[in-house]
């Protein structure tokens, strides 16, 4: 027995070196085995993909001012409230726009009676050129008859000369009324009321003072969010001034800033995720690059670097990729601006444009809320017309 345990104690080390051996070779090929699907995965897959978390949500932020200068009345919305395109957000003191208004009114009428004075002046000239004809005609009778008896000496030469001015003075008293006629005319023109010039001068006043007056109601360009209120109830504004923003929640999207050495295959159309920090991964949002901007954030700042003078040292620019979102997501899923995102694109198709060749053919962004139907000021001004017409 002694003999036998002598024999297997010298085995023992060499099992166990045996076993280790083993041990590291299996570990050591599932390693190798391991690198070979990572290298083959990044070469397939991985390498395509450029990926940024210095990327943040971005929309338009619409900013609201007056077009007419007023003290503030009423403040109908504050920060965060929701607004629908055509809610009136700010009202102004009306009193002086309906002051202006009333007196463009009376402007108008003054001015129609004053042009409709003028048309009735050209017929009163009219009958005052005949009246003048007649005078001459019965001027120049009286001198033919006259004429005869001077050169026989049976009146005297006073008469037939008095005779003769009574002509040149009725030839010339016709030349007034004429003149007088035609300058008239010359303010008319044979315009009918409506479209004389003053008529129309005093009727575009009315409408800038109907729309200044409309414009004291300052209404939101679109739907979206108040932000940034800066304007107070009894404030004296300009339309200069900003009042306060509305941020849209749709078409939102996402500035990736990526490193100018990751850009030589992202292409416009290429698709993207985007995952945003407010919801973790949870979310991930689909879209793909519109577009690459021109320059690099410190081309485009205040103070933009100036690498000509002193020591340089280099600095890996970074170039902001405008990626869209998918507008079902976003709704589902609201952003809010400014949002930190972190951003991958698939660059393995480069088929698509560096840069945009095409010209938009629609307008980008587009509202009709501010505009005014000018009808009613039109129907008004064509019932002071009639009114004062005569």
């Amino acid at each position: 027995m002694s003999a036998n345990a002598e024999l297997q104690q010298p085995q023992q080390p060499a099992n166990k070196k045996k076993k280790r051996k083993t041990a590291l070779i299996f570990l050591a090929v599932v390693f190798i085995v391991i690198g070979i699907a990572y290298l083959t995965y990044w070469f397939l897959v991985l390498r395509h993909y450029q990926e940024t978390d210095d990327a943040y949500v971005a929309g338009n932020q619409v900013q609201v001012m007056a077009q007419v200068s007023g003290s503030v009345n009423k403040v109908w919305f504050d920060d965060t409230d929701y607004v629908k395109k055509g809610d009136v957000l700010i009202t102004l003191d009306k009193t002086d726009a309906e002051q202006a208004f009333e007196k463009a009114q009376t402007a108008l009428a003054t001015s129609v009676r004053q042009t409709h004075q003028l048309m009735i002046n050209g017929k009163q000239y009219q009958a005052t050129i005949e009246l003048q004809k007649t005078a001459l005609a019965q001027a120049e009778a009286d001198l033919k008859r006259r004429e005869p008896l001077g050169s026989a000496n049976l009146i005297g030469r006073e008469e037939l000369q008095h005779s003769r001015d009574a002509v040149a003075t009725a030839k010339a008293q016709l030349d007034v009324a004429v003149q007088q006629y035609n300058a008239n005319q010359a303010m008319i023109m044979n315009t009918s009321l409506e479209n004389q010039p003053a008529v129309k001068q005093s009727a575009a006043e009315l409408r800038d003072a109907w729309l200044a007056l409309q414009r004291t109601e300052i209404v939101s360009p679109m739907d979206g969010f108040v932000s940034r209120r800066s304007v107070q109830v009894g404030s004296q504004i300009t339309s200069s001034t900003p009042l306060l923003a509305v941020v849209p929640a749709k078409n939102l999207w996402v500035d990736a800033n990526f490193k100018e050495t990751q850009l030589a295959n992202v292409r416009i159309g290429q698709p993207a995720t985007v995952v945003s920090d407010i919801y973790g991964d949870d979310v991930v949002y689909h879209g793909k690059v519109v577009g690459l901007d021109m320059g690099t954030g410190s081309a485009f700042s205040l103070l933009p670097a100036q690498n000509a003078t002193g020591n340089w040292i280099k600095v890996v620019q970074r170039l902001p990729v405008r990626i869209e979102l998918d507008a079902g997501q976003v709704e589902k899923h609201p952003l809010r601006i400014g949002l930190s995102t972190l951003v991958k694109v698939d660059t393995q198709n480069t088929d698509g444009m560096v840069l945009a060749n095409s010209v938009r053919q629609t307008p980008a962004y587009e509202s009709n809320a501010l505009a005014l139907d000018l009808a009613p000021a039109n129907q008004m001004i064509a019932d002071i017309i009639r009114a004062n017409a005569g």
